[in-house]
């Protein structure tokens, strides 16, 4: 290989390490929950400029949270499967440049925001990127109630889009949003917790299936919160948001989801976790899409 073909590669190499540091991949679930947000708050005529602002600017700070995890959790990283080929756990990055990175696209996104939306969109920003980087994720390591803790930073993409938007934070439509994303979590997170439990326990991280090895609380909960986010699911329709095709929508894929979460409950085996997880990634967008199709004027 030639000098121009071996730098090539390494660039390559090197931007695969940015988006795996980034986690490209699931923030495009943030970017689009705050699109969505937006597009709840905006007036019949949406400002597409500032909309794809508002996303950059969340797409950012996302991504500096995510960076943030990972260089705190190198060591953990190192001892899970799925995590180990991370480029800080494996040395491709060191520490100090995985912190630069991150909080260099987190400053840069909440200006982005400030100048691009409005102070309120920067500040809710700021409380995700705050509570993700510095409560959950040292939190993970002491106790399984971080799964919870760790909701609320994955629910406040809606609220920054609903602000930038110019909505405001005071009425309780945006809160609605909030909730639903909130409780979504709860038994998404639940079912690959239980999927990946013996790489959690090696890792010494006290996720809920590791110290509940049988699953009884794990599975109890999964069940639980699908149920709680059923009739919550339909607040966007109560409030006035979304009109009666998304209140039909929310009631059939919270009843599918709920009856998955059963299912877990029931047979707490790898494959019911999974058919749980892959039931809560198609129950959000289908939901999102529906409730966007029918907002109300």
């Amino acid at each position: 290989m030639n000098a121009t073909g071996a730098s090539l590669r390494v660039s390559r190499d090197r931007l695969d390490d940015l988006l795996v540091l980034t986690k490209v991949r699931l923030n495009a679930l943030v970017v689009a929950t705050t699109a969505g947000g937006y597009y709840m708050a905006a007036p019949p005529a949406i400002d597409l400029v500032a909309l794809v602002v508002t996303c950059l600017g969340t797409a950012l700070v996302a991504s500096g949270a995510s960076a943030i995890n990972q260089v705190d959790e190198r060591d953990t990283d190192r001892l899970m499967n799925r995590t180990r080929s991370r480029p800080v756990a494996v040395g491709r990055l060191s520490p100090g440049e995985g912190r630069v990175i991150a909080l260099v696209l987190a400053a840069a996104g909440l200006v982005v925001l400030r100048l691009g939306a409005n102070t309120a969109a920067a500040l809710v920003a700021l409380a995700t990127f705050v509570s993700y980087a510095l409560i959950y994720t040292p939190m993970k390591r002491r106790t399984s109630l971080a799964t919870i803790v760790g909701a609320v930073p994955g629910a406040l993409p809606p609220l920054i889009g609903w602000a930038a938007a110019g909505g405001s934070l005071a009425s309780p439509a945006p809160w609605s949003l909030f909730l639903l994303m909130f409780l979504w979590q709860l038994p998404h997170f639940l079912a690959i917790a239980w999927i990946y439990r013996e790489d959690y326990a090696r890792a010494g991280m006290p996720m809920l299936p590791v110290i509940d090895p049988h699953g009884i609380l794990t599975s109890r909960q999964a069940l639980l919160w699908a149920a709680t986010l059923l009739p919550v699911s339909e607040l966007p329709f109560l409030l006035g948001l979304a009109g009666p095709t998304y209140a039909v929508a929310a009631l059939v894929l919270g009843i599918v989801q709920l009856a998955l979460a059963f299912r877990f409950f029931s047979a707490r085996t790898d494959q019911s976790a999974r058919m749980l997880f892959y039931a809560s990634i198609t129950y959000l967008p289908l939901l999102w899409l529906v409730m966007a199709a029918s907002r109300t004027p």
